[in-house]
C-alpha cells in the first residue's frame, strides 16, 4: 500500500508558540554541556570526540517566567569533507532556519579559528539574533581572552562554562529580553507516544522521515547514525502522535563503550517513555537473535509492541513470501503474543498508514479495561477446563481476580498461595484472558497475591 502524499497524516510544522532557541558552533565547543545546563539534566549526548551530537536535539527551558524551546545541533563546518558530515551541516542549517534567536558557542581557550569566522559569517547572512558565547571561560585569563571573539562583529561575547555552571545567570539575563512574545496557547497533547526501535542500520530514521513526510532526522547507510532519541509530534486520522527516532539496539553484551553506550540508554529511556513500540528489521537480513532481545525490552518495559519489516520492495526479488516471513517471526518471537505484523518499504513509503493504524489498535489494547464480573467469569472456565497440577500435595486456588489499571493492562489474582504457581500456568491464563478480551500487541501484568480462604 502506497502512502498518499495527500493523507490526513499533517506536516509537523511548528505548531508550538514557544520560541525557539538553537546552539550552534564549530565541533567540540560544549554545545551539548550548553544544552543539558540550561536543561538541567543529561539529555544530549556528551563527549570529548568531535562531531558526537549528529541530530537535533529539542527540549523545553524554563527560566524565570520564560519558556523556550531549545535546539542542541550538531558542530557547523562550512566544507565538510564527507557525505555523512554533509548531511550533519543541513541538519544545523535546518536549526538555525527554525530558531528564533541563535546562541553562537566559541571556546574561549581555543581562540578565534578559521571554522569560527566561517560560522560567523554564515550567521550574520542569516539575519536572526545572535548571541556570541565564549566557553570554556572556567578562570579570569580565559574571561579576559574572550574579548578577542569581538573580531567576529556579532558583538560583545558573553564570557561562560558550560561545564561549571559560571556565567549562565548573565547569559540569560541577555537572552530573554531577545525572545519574541508569541500568544499564549495551551500545550499540545502529546497524544500516543510511538518509538521506532530496532538494531542499527534497518531504516529506523527513513522510516521517520517517511511518516513525517520531510526529512526530520537524518538518513544515511552508516550503521549507528542516529545516536539519540529525537521526538516530533503529528496528527494521523485526527488523532495526536508524538514519534520517537532512536539509536539502533544492541544485546548489552555487544555495547561498545562511549557514544554508542549512551545511544543505546537513550534508546532504552525512549521505550520507557513511548506508549508503543515498532521494532522495525531488515527483510533481506530476517529476523536475528539480535531482533528478539530488542523486543525483549519492549516486553520488559510493558509497551505495547507492533512488529514491521522494512524493505520489504525488496521482496520479490529475493523470493520473500508474506506468509513465509510471518511464519519465521511467529516462530522466533514467540514472547509476543498477538503483536500485529505489518510489511513496509520506507524508501518507497509504503504500508505506512498500515503501520499507524496498528499502532492506534494496539494503544486502544494497552487501554483497555474489562469489568471484574467479566475477568472472573474467564478465569473460572479456564481453571475448569484446565485445572493446575497440585505441587508436594497442595492444589494452587484462584479466589478472585480483578483489573486495576490500564496501560499497561494489570490484573491481580488473590490465590491461596502464590509459591504454588508454576510459570507456565501463568502463562495459560494470560493466553486465556488474550484469547477472551483481546489485548493484541500489548503486553499484560498478571500479579499474584495471598489471600486467606473464607
Amino acid at each position: 500500500m502506497t502512502f498518499p502524499a495527500d493523507t490526513s497524516l499533517d506536516s509537523p510544522a511548528r505548531a508550538s508558540v514557544k520560541p525557539v532557541v538553537a546552539i550552534v558552533g564549530r565541533p567540540n565547543v560544549g554545545k551539548s554541556t550548553l544544552f543539558n545546563r540550561l536543561l538541567g539534566r543529561r539529555e544530549a549526548i556528551t563527549e570529548a570526540a568531535p562531531g558526537t551530537t549528529r541530530d537535533r536535539l529539542y527540549g523545553d527551558v524554563k527560566w524565570e517566567e520564560a519558556t523556550f524551546l531549545l535546539v542542541d545541533t550538531a558542530g557547523m563546518e562550512t566544507a565538510p569533507a564527507e557525505e555523512l558530515a554533509q548531511r550533519v551541516q543541513e541538519q544545523a542549517r535546518l536549526a538555525v532556519a527554525e530558531a528564533d534567536v541563535i546562541l553562537f558557542l566559541v571556546d574561549s581557550g581555543a581562540g578565534i579559528l578559521p571554522a569560527d569566522e566561517e560560522v560567523a559569517d554564515l550567521l550574520r547572512r542569516s539575519h536572526k539574533p545572535v548571541l556570541l558565547v565564549a566557553n570554556k571561560a572556567e578562570h579570569r585569563a580565559r574571561e579576559q581572552a574572550a574579548a578577542e571573539f569581538y573580531a567576529l562583529g556579532l558583538g560583545d561575547p558573553i564570557p561562560i562554562s558550560a561545564y561549571h555552571g559560571t556565567g549562565i545567570a548573565d547569559l540569560m539575563e541577555q537572552l530573554l529580553p531577545r525572545l519574541p512574545r508569541l500568544p499564549e496557547a495551551p500545550l499540545a497533547e502529546t497524544g500516543v507516544r510511538l518509538a521506532i526501535i530496532g538494531r542499527p542500520n534497518v531504516g529506523k530514521s527513513m522510516l521517520v522521515n517517511a511518516i513525517l513526510g520531510q526529512e526530520r532526522v537524518l538518513v544515511s547507510a552508516t550503521p549507528g547514525t542516529t545516536r539519540d532519541a529525537t521526538d516530533t509530534s503529528f496528527t494521523y486520522q485526527n488523532k495526536v502522535m508524538t514519534l520517537i527516532d532512536t539509536a539502533g539496539v544492541r544485546r548489552s553484551g555487544r555495547v561498545e563503550q562511549g557514544i554508542e553506550h549512551y545511544s543505546v540508554l537513550r534508546a532504552l529511556r525512549a521505550i520507557q517513555r513511548a506508549d508503543v513500540a515498532v521494532l522495525l528489521f531488515d527483510a533481506t537480513e530476517g529476523v536475528t537473535a539480535q531482533d528478539a532481545h530488542v523486543g525483549g525490552y519492549v516486553q520488559e518495559a510493558f509497551k505495547g509492541l507492533v512488529l514491521a519489516v522494512n524493505k520489504w520492495d525488496m521482496a520479490e526479488a529475493l523470493g520473500l513470501q508474506r506468509e513465509q516471513m510471518a511464519r519465521v517471526v511467529a516462530a522466533r518471537l514467540k514472547f509476543v503474543p498477538g503483536a500485529p505484523l505489518v510489511f513496509v518499504s520506507a524508501l518507497q513509503r509504503q504500508g505506512i498508514g498500515t503501520l499507524l493504524d496498528e499502532t492506534l489498535r494496539v494503544q486502544a489494547a494497552r487501554q483497555q479495561r474489562v469489568p471484574t464480573a467479566a475477568v472472573n467469569q474467564c478465569v473460572q472456565r479456564a481453571v475448569q477446563s484446565h485445572p493446575p497440577s497440585a505441587v508436594r500435595g497442595r492444589q494452587f486456588k484462584i479466589l478472585y481476580v480483578t483489573q486495576t489499571e490500564a496501560a499497561p493492562p494489570t490484573f491481580v489474582f488473590f490465590v491461596n498461595d502464590a509459591t504454588l504457581l508454576h510459570f507456565s500456568y501463568q502463562r495459560f491464563l494470560e493466553n486465556r484472558l488474550r484469547e477472551a478480551f483481546g489485548f493484541a500487541g500489548a503486553p499484560l501484568r498478571l500479579i499474584f497475591k495471598n489471600r486467606r480462604e473464607e
